[in-house]
């Protein structure tokens, strides 16, 4: 009996000191994440300004605004549009450069950091850099066209051409980040396992696509998944460069949340759009995540 009630007190001893150690991380978590979406889901049915003393309960009457706000439905499809055009190509192209770099060499490390480089510059120093490159005239971008015996575009004040312009700025900067992710998936594959299919007759292109894709899915999985919610989380470039110009054709949802808390001060439908934003995240990442799940193989 002694024994039995020895073994109860050091387990509930065990989880009380797992509780201690993950208080700090719950304690960001929730004062930095759940808060914040909760109030987030609060102010979304409410009307508030600043200046108010307290929020007026509407209910979801700024969701029937949204809903009714031509403008509101040019963002969505500005950022559904801007999704397509960077996720896939951002993770082709990491998947691309991770292949490049899973090798040694003598200046191996060089090339890796310079390929990551542009991930950790801050966003308003490459929107300024890509601003200049995209400049009407006399920019590297119109000047090259130039050259080539083309004319001057001026992407970024063209309603059709600037949104693919932001993209490819994007892709660049993105790429970079992925790599480091698909770079770790390769180099966890068991070398065996390409040893005997390259024994037993297997091309480049059959090793990489019945082998090296495959065992890559846990990775991809998470790639796409972080792939895709970073495209949603993008504001600072878009104030740098067009803020929204020409005629809202260049606004995400992002700025759209900004400019209606900050510039109009409508705490209330700011609240609405930043939950319509977490809820898009959910709907797609989430059963796309536990579909793929079960088909994937961890090696």
């Amino acid at each position: 009996m002694a024994r039995i009630t020895t073994a109860a007190q050091r387990r509930r001893k065990e989880i009380a000191t797992a509780y201690m150690l993950l208080a700090p991380a719950l304690l960001v978590m929730l004062v930095f994440t759940v808060y914040p979406v909760l109030r987030s889901v609060f102010l979304s049915m409410t009307k508030y300004r600043m200046g108010m003393e307290a929020p007026e309960w509407i209910w979801f009457s700024n969701f029937q605004r949204l809903a009714g706000n031509s403008t509101f439905w040019k963002v969505m499809r500005n950022t559904v549009a801007f999704a397509l055009m960077t996720v896939i190509p951002s993770m082709v192209l990491g998947l691309g450069l991770a292949m490049l770099v899973n090798r040694e060499g003598r200046h191996i490390g060089f090339i890796r950091t310079a390929y990551f480089y542009p991930s950790v510059m801050p966003m308003i120093a490459i929107a300024s850099i890509w601003m200049f490159i995209y400049m009407a005239g006399n920019g590297l971008f119109d000047q090259m066209l130039i050259k080539l015996g083309g004319q001057s575009m001026n992407v970024l004040s063209d309603k059709d051409k600037v949104l693919p312009a932001m993209a490819v700025m994007y892709v660049w900067r993105e790429a970079g980040y992925l790599m480091v992710f698909f770079l770790s998936g390769l180099q966890s594959i068991n070398g065996d396992v390409l040893e005997a299919a390259s024994i037993d007759g297997a091309t480049g292109w059959k090793t990489f696509r019945h082998i090296t894709l495959p065992l890559l899915a846990p990775t991809t999985l998470f790639v796409s998944t972080v792939a895709f919610t970073n495209c949603f989380k993008l504001a600072d470039h878009v104030i740098i460069m067009t803020e929204g110009a020409p005629n809202n054709a260049s606004t995400l949802l992002l700025y759209y949340i900004y400019q209606q808390g900050f510039t109009n001060m409508n705490y209330g439908v700011s609240s609405a759009l930043t939950v319509i934003m977490l809820a898009m995240l959910l709907v797609v990442s989430l059963p796309r995540f536990f579909s793929e799940d079960r088909k994937i193989h961890y090696a």
